[in-house]
């Protein structure tokens, strides 16, 4: 035999050999599943009648006979404008997305076993109410039906989406609204830095780009504040433009009781905040103290066993597979413990083992929750949804076409005993300090038609939330329950405007929802007076930036031209201080302001609107406000031509107003158009100069005058 055959065998013999070594240790190749059942799959679409109407911005208005036929419609079209986002959201609450998106989804699949999802989900399916579970495995058909229409669009084994798909995606998602991620970013010392993402372009992975801020404003007035008589609503959420938790506007009509417009995300088969003709409702993130960690004692002769009351108890041990993309088929399957105390899930460290407890464990009937609420016709039946209290957290606002008005500081608050300081790690080996009641909402922060006639909030605490005689107490409520004291600027200026006005006009109630003044109190306010006080003798341009500051009015109108310079030195460091990280030096964020400012455009006097963009398709337009205002606009970094571009903040504003007769007008803005992802679509930026110029748009609420203005109307299963 040549040297050169020799060689070549052997390098066949190596190769093999090590290939086999790579598959005992998980390298698998993917050859995919098999082709879907399509008949299968759109079997069941003849148990549904729905008809969409696309009003004359190309927002879908579903009508149908049952709750589920309605949301079997909802499903086809979201699925039409934003496929990508829902069949994304279906493969990471499955815990399968590191299987489409590599590596850096494996923390996130991991997750949903540590987290139960499935478990739970499984566990809890069976007894939701039968009605809840047509209406999910209808939202499950109608992306069945679209996604049989377009498998070229498909990933491998998305189908069939089922309605417990649905139900999962409800138990994954909430908790992190309030973060949770970031308890478990605490725990991860090698991913210490970062948590999940829910933007764009990095959604449920697990990034250290930060994330864009969920915040939001919310406010209602009773007649008895304002000029008219009128009852008016604000609904105000602070999402990214696009991805997972970026809103989706709809209407909803069925003959079983729906009739509601509002906001949905991804995934979800009812409106999640909005108003029907009787009442409507606002959410603002709020991030009590939810979640506990405990530290565990484990036996050394045993690490599934922990210390507990004074004897060893076993964990719950099973195993994860998470499948992991590297190129081509190639995936790299890795195996996994994953541990459970009574506490709630396990985590083994570097610096030690944990157990995690948090509000929502368990949960599955959010859908249940949120159905009611979408069908309540009064005050009372909609206090009586409330009271499920199967959502984790969430502020409530309220009116109704009655004049009653109402916040709720909700939340699954745990009942925890008066021993400790339960913001610290708590000792894992007492079973006293593991919680397993929630107060009842009775005893939840929470004001109803207060003798101010109004309330607000912005993410900030409930304890001020109207005006100060009407507002709740702190020591009205345990120290146990973690309720938040922070306050925003949002927070801070709002009352400002609210608290003083004791008659507020329908004009004036537009112009506080657009107001782009940072309050005297925020963070931004005291940096100008750090670099006021500054001394930058002899370096011109940091002297011509003290001048602008100086003649600054904390206004960040599009026009201003003093507002850049604050706004790009001031953002690193508030948001840094909000997000706890550690804090540029004021100073040398100045400097890079200016730098850039002057790099970009040979001056500092640059209008605001001139560096924050609106940028959607063709169109690129200048936008007022800023980080944390009433008008919220959260920018990416710099573009290469120095601007910024919006990427969230206001998202699908609603005003609904009910005039002393009841009759109801209600007004929108979305932040670019229906068509989330279709850029051929008309409807793909069609609302962005309304949004970029604070112009609404009625919503068409009768159907003669819906189509009148409609631009389509379908039925999804017939002929198109």
């Amino acid at each position: 035999m040549s040297r050169l055959r020799l060689a070549g065998l052997i390098l066949v013999v190596l190769v093999a050999v090590g290939l086999g070594i790579l598959f005992a240790l998980g390298l698998r190749i993917n050859l995919g599943t098999s082709e879907p059942d399509y008949a299968a799959l759109t079997a069941p679409v003849a148990k549904y009648d729905v008809e969409i109407i696309r009003d004359g911005f190309g927002v879908p208005h579903l009508y149908g006979r049952r709750d589920a036929d309605v949301a079997f419609g909802l499903a086809y079209a979201q699925s039409e404008d934003d496929w990508a986002t829902l069949q994304e959201i279906v493969v990471a609450a499955r815990g399968n997305l590191a299987q489409h998106k590599g590596a850096d989804a494996a923390v996130t699949d991991y997750l949903v076993h540590l987290l139960r999802i499935w478990p739970t989900t499984q566990q809890g399916y069976a007894d939701l109410p039968q009605n809840i579970r047509d209406i999910a495995e209808a939202y499950a058909h109608g992306v069945n039906l679209w996604a049989s229409e377009n498998p070229e669009q498909v990933w491998d084994g998305v189908l069939p989406v089922t309605g417990e798909d649905v139900i999962a995606g409800f138990v994954f998602k909430t908790p992190f609204f309030y973060g949770l991620d970031g308890v478990f970013k605490e725990l991860f010392e090698e991913t210490r830095a970062k948590e999940i993402s829910l933007g764009p372009e990095s959604a449920f992975l697990w990034t250290d780009k930060p994330k864009y801020p969920i915040g939001s404003n919310a406010f209602a007035v009773a007649p008895s504040r304002s000029t008219d008589g009128h009852t008016r609503l604000l609904i105000n959420s602070h999402q990214p433009y696009a991805g997972p938790v970026a809103w989706y506007e709809a209407r909803l009509k069925s003959d079983e009781g729906l009739d509601i417009t509002g906001g949905v995300f991804p995934g979800s088969p009812v409106i999640l905040h909005g108003h029907n003709r009787y009442l409507g409702w606002a959410n603002t993130v709020n991030k009590p103290d939810l979640a506990d960690v405990y530290v565990l004692e484990t036996n050394p002769d045993n690490a599934n066993q922990y210390m507990l009351d004074g004897t060893w108890r076993d964990m719950d041990v099973e195993s994860a597979t998470i499948e992991v993309k590297l190129f081509g088929p190639f995936e790299w399957h890795a195996q996994r413990d994953v541990k459970f105390s009574e506490h709630g899930p396990v985590l083994e460290t570097g610096h030690g083992v944990y157990a995690v407890r948090y509000a929502g464990m368990g949960e599955t009937r959010q859908l249940v929750q949120y159905h009611a609420l979408n069908r309540a016709t009064t005050l009372e039946e909609w206090l009586e949804a409330m009271r499920l209290q199967a959502l984790p957290s969430i502020n409530y606002v309220y009116a109704d076409r009655e004049g009653n008005i109402a916040y709720i500081y909700n939340a699954q608050m745990p009942k925890r005993i008066s021993a400790g300081d339960w913001k610290q790690y708590l000792p894992g080996n007492r079973s006293d300090l593991i919680w397993t009641e929630y107060h009842a909402f009775e005893d939840l922060p929470q004001l109803i038609n207060p003798p101010s006639g109004f309330v607000f909030n912005a993410n900030n605490t409930p304890f001020e939330a109207t005006s100060e005689e009407d507002d709740l107490r702190p020591e009205d409520f345990p120290e146990t329950m973690g309720v938040e004291m922070q306050m925003t600027n949002r927070g801070y200026r709002g009352l400002e405007l609210l608290r003083p006005d004791t008659e507020i006009s329908a004009e004036e109630f537009k112009t506080y929802k657009f107001d782009k003044t940072y309050s005297v109190n925020s963070e931004l306010a005291k940096l100008i007076e750090v670099w006021l006080a500054a001394d930058f003798s002899g370096e011109p341009d940091m002297e011509a930036a003290q001048r602008l500051l100086a003649d600054f009015d904390l206004e960040a109108d599009k026009d201003d031209v003093h507002a850049a310079v604050a706004i790009l030195a001031g953002e690193p460091v508030v948001w840094a201080t909000m997000q706890g990280e550690p804090v540029p030096d004021a100073i040398q964020s100045l400097r890079d302001a200016v730098a850039h400012l002057k790099t970009h455009w040979g001056r500092l006097d640059v209008p605001w609107g001139e560096v924050n963009r609106l940028r959607r398709g063709d169109l690129d337009l200048p936008l007022g406000g800023g980080p944390d205002l009433m008008r919220a606009v959260y920018a990416r970094l710099p573009q290469e031509d120095g601007r910024l571009v919006a990427q969230g903040g206001d998202t699908m504003i609603y005003i609904a107003d009910w005039a002393p007769d009841g009759k109801l007008k209600t007004e929108s803005i979305h932040q670019f158009g229906s068509a989330t992802l279709d850029e051929t679509s008309p409807h793909y930026a069609d609302q962005a100069p309304l949004y970029a110029t604070q112009q609404f748009r009625q919503i068409p609420l009768d159907r003669d005058q819906l189509e009148a203005e409609a631009t389509r109307s379908y039925r999804p299963g017939s002929p198109q």
